[in-house]
C-alpha cells in the first residue's frame, strides 16, 4: 500500500482516563490521509481527549498508529517533524509571552534543527510563509504577550504550519478569531489538503465543521458516526448528538447547522 492512501492516523481500541473517570471508551478510528477530518459533538464528549490521544500527548490504552507505524514506535524527532499541534487557546502558552512573534514561530522549526544550530535559510523562509499566510508577519518584532486573543492565536497558528508537517491536529483553532479570519483558516486547511497534507480539528464552529471532508461525531467518549460532511446519515448523527435541537441546511451551496 503506498503511503497516500495508508491513514494517516488509527486509532484501535483507544481508551483513556482521566482522574478516576474513563473519558474515551475503546475507539477504533481511521483517518484519511490528504484529507480535512472535523471532530465534533457536544460540550464533554471527548473531543479533545480524542486528539491529544492521537497527537501521543495523553496517555490512553489501545494503540495509534502514525501513516501506519505504531506511534510509540516513531522517534520523537521524527514524529515532531510529521505532525504538528496546535493546542486549545494557546494552552501552556504563558510562558512565550516575552518571545517575539518572529522567535515563537520559528519555535515551530526546532523538530528540523540540530542541537543549538542557528536557523537555516530553509527555516527561516519557512517562518515568513506561515506568518504571511497567518498575516502576521508584521508584528514580528513583537512580543506575543502584547497580542490580542485573537492576534496570539493567529502567531500560534503560524508556528503550527512553519513545521511543515504532513499532518496537522489543531483543536479549536477558531478560538478568539473574527468571522473574516475564520473564513481565512478554512482557506489555509483547503489549501493544506491540496498540497497532500491532512488536517484533523476540534471544532465548535458547526457550519465551519461541516465545510470539511468528513466528519467524526462524539458523544459520552464514543465515536457514534464518521462519514462525509455531506452525507445525510452524517446530518441525522449530528443533530441526534445535539438532542435534535439543531438542524443541517443547504444554504448557498454550504451545509450550514441552525438552532431549532
Amino acid at each position: 500500500m503506498s503511503e497516500r492512501h495508508t491513514p494517516a492516523l488509527e486509532a484501535h481500541r483507544v481508551s483513556a482516563t482521566l482522574g478516576a473517570t474513563e473519558v474515551l471508551h475503546d475507539i477504533d478510528l481511521q483517518l484519511s490521509t490528504a484529507r480535512w477530518t472535523s471532530i465534533v459533538g457536544p460540550n464533554g464528549a471527548g473531543k479533545s481527549t480524542l486528539l491529544k490521544a492521537l497527537a501521543g500527548l495523553l496517555a490512553h490504552r489501545g494503540e495509534v498508529r502514525l501513516f501506519g507505524e505504531a506511534q510509540a514506535k516513531v522517534p520523537a524527532r521524527i514524529r515532531a517533524q510529521r505532525l504538528s499541534w496546535l493546542g486549545q487557546s494557546g494552552t501552556g502558552e504563558g510562558s512565550a509571552d516575552d518571545l517575539m512573534v518572529y522567535d515563537v514561530a520559528m519555535l515551530g522549526r526546532l523538530p528540523h534543527q540540530r542541537w543549538l544550530a542557528a536557523p537555516s535559510t530553509a527555516d527561516r523562509e519557512a517562518v515568513e510563509r506561515a506568518l504571511r499566510s497567518t498575516q502576521a508577519w508584521d508584528w514580528r518584532d513583537r512580543p506575543l504577550g502584547q497580542l490580542s486573543g485573537g492576534e496570539r492565536q493567529r502567531v500560534l497558528l503560524a508556528r503550527a504550519l512553519a513545521v511543515e508537517a504532513e499532518l496537522l491536529l489543531m483543536d479549536e483553532p477558531l478560538a478568539n478569531l473574527d468571522p473574516p479570519h475564520q473564513a481565512d483558516w478554512m482557506q489555509t486547511a483547503r489549501a493544506l489538503v491540496a498540497e497532500g497534507r491532512t488536517v484533523v480539528s476540534v471544532l465548535h464552529e458547526l457550519p465551519m465543521a461541516l465545510a470539511a471532508d468528513e466528519l467524526v461525531v462524539m458523544d459520552r467518549g464514543r465515536v457514534v458516526h464518521h462519514g462525509g460532511c455531506g452525507d445525510p446519515t452524517t446530518h441525522a448523527a449530528l443533530e441526534q448528538v445535539f438532542d435534535h435541537r439543531i438542524r443541517v441546511h443547504r444554504v448557498a451551496d454550504q451545509w450550514i447547522a441552525l438552532p431549532l
